[in-house]
């Protein structure tokens, strides 16, 4: 059976949430897999290769590739390793290479233009401000944000031009990601993954403001508990 993954009537790829931890810090990674050609990919791997491994072999996927949405270590953990034992790529923005000096053997730096990986279209969308070249992915109905876009805040911003770019980030979500879009946050705080775009736009206090300035004097707040950064409550 031939499949065109650009076909609107095409099956849409399957999500699965994989909740991860080191210690303290949580993450949600993705494997996205074709229901038709098993092609198969894995997103801000990181802490528990078993568990990415097994739910892996359990949707029989060959893993085409690993995308990162940026390159703090509990998004890039298991990159490499993964990359090694799959002989795949590595996906990184070529602004985020540089900012950060991420290096791996199959790493790929690329820009803003779409690519296929297998029979999955995976398209970039450039969202600096947690860090400078943030991006989100979207593929099919589904966006995957990482620290970009919570379902009930957005990440940290550690300067002003920073909260800036960001606030220019959560403008390009809300004129380009359709309300029926499935949102994959990189961590969970009080609703789960996979909501639609529209139940995140109703409830997230930060796609609320209007202008710049605003906007980086709320996200820059002084007073704010360290423990309690990502404590949207």
């Amino acid at each position: 059976m031939n499949h065109n993954p650009l076909d609107k009537h095409a099956p849409q790829p399957v999500v699965t949430v994989l909740k991860v931890a080191h210690l303290a810090i949580k993450n949600n990674n993705y494997l996205v897999v074709d229901p038709v050609t098993r092609d198969a990919l894995l997103i801000d791997p990181a802490w528990q290769p078993d568990t990415i491994g097994a739910a892996l072999a359990d949707a029989g996927g060959r893993l085409r590739g690993i995308l990162l949405t940026h390159a703090h270590p509990d998004h890039v953990h298991l990159a490499r390793p993964l990359s090694e034992q799959h002989r795949c790529p590595v996906w990184m923005s070529a602004r985020e290479v540089a900012a950060s000096g991420f290096q791996a053997e199959r790493l790929i730096a690329f820009d803003a233009a779409p690519w296929q990986a297998g029979s999955l279209r995976v398209e970039p969308l450039p969202t600096p401000g947690h860090t400078p070249g943030c991006v989100c992915y979207r593929i099919g109905s589904h966006l995957f944000t990482g620290d970009v876009l919570f379902n009930e805040g957005c990440g940290i911003c550690p300067d002003l031009d920073a909260a800036y770019a960001m606030y220019d980030s959560l403008e390009l979500l809300k004129a380009s990601v359709a309300p029926h879009t499935r949102i994959y946050p990189g961590h969970t705080y009080l609703a789960p993954p996979g909501l639609t775009f529209a139940s995140v736009l109703e409830r997230n206090l930060y796609l609320q403001f209007r202008d710049r300035e605003s906007f980086a004097a709320y996200r820059l707040r002084p007073g704010q508990d360290p423990r309690k950064l990502f404590d949207f409550r």
